[in-house]
C-alpha cells in the first residue's frame, strides 16, 4: 500500500502532471498535497476550498487506516536505491529554535507567495505533509547508526514508477531511540538541501502559534525532516530556458559570448566539468568554457557555475536581471536529460543551457558562510516521497 500512497513532492510537476498522476489512484498522497487535482481545472490553488479539499482527504485516509498514527514516540530509517546510488537518512522532527539560531543552515532565498501558500497548508491541515531535505557534514557515528538499523526486516519497501526503490525501517524501542538522540545531539550544525520554503513555513507557523495560546503541545516546536549524510547525496544539473535572445540574432549573441567563454560546436550536450556550459541555439549544440579571470575563484557564491552563467550572460547580454521573477526565464531539473531541452526549444523556438551540477560541498560552503545561491542551483535525486510520514500538529 505504501507504494500507492507515496507521491513526488508538491512542487516537482505540474498540475496537470499530478492530475495524470493521480487520476485513477485515490491513495495517491497527491490528493492532499496538490488537493487542486480534486477541484475544476480554473480553481484558484490558493483558495480557501483547496486547502479545505486537502484536509479533507488527509482526514479520509486516516479513517481508512491508510494512514496510521504512531502511539509512542519513534524514528524511521529511511532508504532509497536508484541505478545503484543508495542514500538513506533518519527521519525525524528538526528544531525551530535551532532553525531560528542558524544551526540548521540555508543557501537559498525564499518567496513570500511560496512561503504563505505552504504555511496556510500546514494551518488547515494542522500537520506538515511533506519532509525537508537535510544534510549534515560527514559523521562517522551518524553512518554507523544509520547502518545499523537497516540490518533487521523493514516496515515496508516499494518500487515507484520512476525506478526508485524506497525502504522504511521503524526505530521504536526506548534504548534505541536515546541512542539516536545521543548521537544526532552532538552534530553541531544542519543544512537544508532542499525544502527551503517548507522549512521557513512551518517556522511561520510555529510562531503564529506560540502567539495564540499560552499553552500547547510541542509539536509545531518541530518541523518533519529526513537527514542525510552529504557524502551520501547525488546532485544533478539545474538546467536553463531563455525565451529568447534579447533581441539579438544568433550571430550577435555568440560573439557576445566569445567575450566570456570559448566557444566550439559538440555533440555531447552535458558539459563534462566545472565552468563549462552547454547551449543549445537553432538546433545544435555549443561547448562553452568559461576564460580565465571571469570569476573570482576564491569566492564560494561567484565561483559556482550558475552564478557565473547569470553574471555574464543571464544578465548582461539577456537582460534576465532576476531569475526568480523573470518570466522569460525558466528551470529544467537535470532529471529530465537534456533531450527535454532539446524539444522545448525546438517547440517554443528557444534557447537552453546545460549546467555542470553543483557539488554538495560547495552548498554547505555557502552555507556557512552565510550566503546564498542563485535560485535553482541544485537539483537532487532521488527525491523524498510525499505521504510516507506526516507530522501532525494536533496530537
Amino acid at each position: 500500500m505504501a507504494g500507492r500512497v507515496a507521491s513526488p513532492p508538491y512542487d516537482v510537476m505540474s498540475a496537470v502532471e499530478a492530475r495524470r498522476m493521480a487520476e485513477n489512484e485515490s491513495l495517491s498522497f497527491l490528493h492532499v498535497i496538490r488537493p487542486e487535482i480534486d477541484l475544476h481545472v480554473d480553481v484558484d490553488v490558493h483558495s480557501d476550498p483547496v486547502y479545505a479539499r486537502g484536509k479533507q482527504n488527509l482526514d479520509r485516509l486516516l479513517t481508512e487506516g491508510v494512514l496510521v498514527r504512531e502511539k509512542t514516540p519513534c524514528f524511521y530509517v529511511y532508504e532509497q536505491k536508484r541505478q545503484g546510488h543508495v542514500q538513506a537518512g533518519l527521519v525525524a522532527g528538526a528544531s525551530i529554535s535551532e532553525y531560528e539560531k542558524g544551526l540548521i543552515k540555508k543557501h537559498e532565498h525564499t518567496r513570500p507567495d511560496k512561503v504563505k501558500d505552504r504555511a496556510r497548508h500546514i494551518e488547515v491541515l494542522g500537520a506538515q505533509a511533506g519532509p525537508v531535505f537535510l544534510a549534515i557534514r560527514h559523521n562517522a557515528a551518524v553512518i554507523e547508526v544509520l547502518e545499523k538499523f537497516r540490518t533487521g526486516r523493514s516496515l515496508f519497501r516499494f518500487s515507484a514508477g520512476d525506478g526508485v526503490d524506497h525502504a522504511v525501517w521503524k526505530v521504536g524501542a526506548s534504548d534505541d531511540v536515546r541512542l539516536i538522540q545521543d548521537v544526532f545531539r552532538k552534530i553541531p550544525a544542519m543544512y537544508i538541501a532542499d525544502g527551503h520554503h517548507r522549512s521557513e513555513a512551518a517556522c511561520e507557523v510555529s510562531n503564529r502559534l506560540k502567539k495564540r495560546t499560552v499553552r500547547r503541545d510541542r509539536e509545531a516546536d518541530f518541523f518533519l525532516s529526513v537527514i542525510f549524510p552529504a557524502s551520501s547525496l547525488c546532485i544533478m544539473a539545474y538546467n536553463r530556458i531563455i525565451s529568447d535572445l534579447n533581441g539579438l540574432d544568433s550571430a550577435g549573441f555568440l560573439r557576445k559570448l566569445e567575450k566570456s567563454f570559448l566557444i566550439d560546436q559538440t555533440f555531447e550536450p552535458e558539459p563534462d566539468a566545472a565552468h563549462s556550459f552547454g547551449l543549445f541555439l537553432e538546433g545544435r549544440w555549443h561547448r562553452l568554457t568559461a576564460k580565465e579571470g571571469i570569476y573570482p575563484v576564491d569566492d564560494p557564491v561567484k565561483s559556482l557555475d550558475v552564478s557565473i552563467l547569470q553574471e555574464t550572460v543571464l544578465g548582461p547580454v539577456l537582460g534576465i536581471e532576476d531569475p526568480r521573477t523573470d518570466p522569460r526565464i525558466d528551470f529544467v531539473g537535470g532529471i529530465r536529460g537534456t533531450e527535454e531541452l532539446e524539444n522545448r526549444c525546438r517547440q517554443d523556438n528557444c534557447i537552453a543551457f546545460a549546467l555542470y551540477p553543483t557539488d554538495i560541498d560547495q552548498l554547505l560552503d555557502v552555507a556557512d558562510a552565510g550566503l546564498v545561491m542563485s535560485p535553482k542551483s541544485t537539483w537532487f535525486e532521488p527525491k523524498l516521497r510525499s505521504g510516507l510520514f506526516v507530522r501532525s500538529l494536533e496530537d
